[in-house]
């Protein structure tokens, strides 16, 4: 796995052996990047199952601000904490070993806003719903900010209220999907 494009373009990324993530495909990063903007001016992003960082380390390469990192795995905090540090970005990241939802509490507590926030969980788990849902009660988007969700391309977004919008969503062969939230009303 490597950084695709920016200042860090060709970089490689250590990845975590085993089947407790599925890193995202340079592929897929690929064109995520090309739907949310190629490059960007600042910012800051959450990143929330950060696995080996892959999402946010693009994001900073390509010119946001700043990433928080959050993972439950012990093996994905230290190789996210490997990475900072070889891609030279100790400065631009926070990196947490905590569940998804009480890091967003916590983020909430330091009244932070994120521009884009990546949303990665375990595949059928059900935690889209619950987390989109808490990161609109605590207000953690920035009025132009996006959700990232990757998911199976047989899981959809149920937005049972009208604080969020599917602004895209693509499939990327018999697995993997993204759908990119937005703020508001269609």
């Amino acid at each position: 796995m490597r950084i695709i494009a920016g200042d860090k373009k060709g970089h490689t990324l250590q990845t975590i052996t085993g089947k407790q993530t599925r890193p995202t495909t340079d592929k897929v990063r690929e064109a995520l990047f090309q739907m949310i903007g190629p490059f960007f001016d600042g910012g800051k992003c959450l990143d929330l199952f950060a696995g080996s960082g892959s999402l946010s380390f693009e994001a900073i390469s390509r010119g946001m601000n700043h990433a928080i990192m959050i993972d439950q795995y012990p093996k994905a905090v230290s190789i996210l904490h490997r990475n900072a540090k070889q891609l030279n970005m100790e400065d631009h990241v926070e990196i947490y070993r905590n569940d998804a939802r009480r890091a967003l509490k916590a983020v909430s507590k330091r009244n932070l806003c994120f521009d884009i926030i990546f949303l990665d969980p375990p595949y059928a788990k059900g935690y889209y719903g619950q987390m989109i849902e808490q990161i609109h009660t605590l207000r953690l988007l920035t009025t132009d900010g996006m959700i990232v969700c990757e998911h199976s391309i047989d899981e959809y977004m149920n937005l049972d209220h009208s604080a969020f919008f599917e602004w895209k969503r693509v499939e990327y062969g018999d697995t993997t999907a993204l759908t990119i939230l937005k703020k508001g009303e269609e």
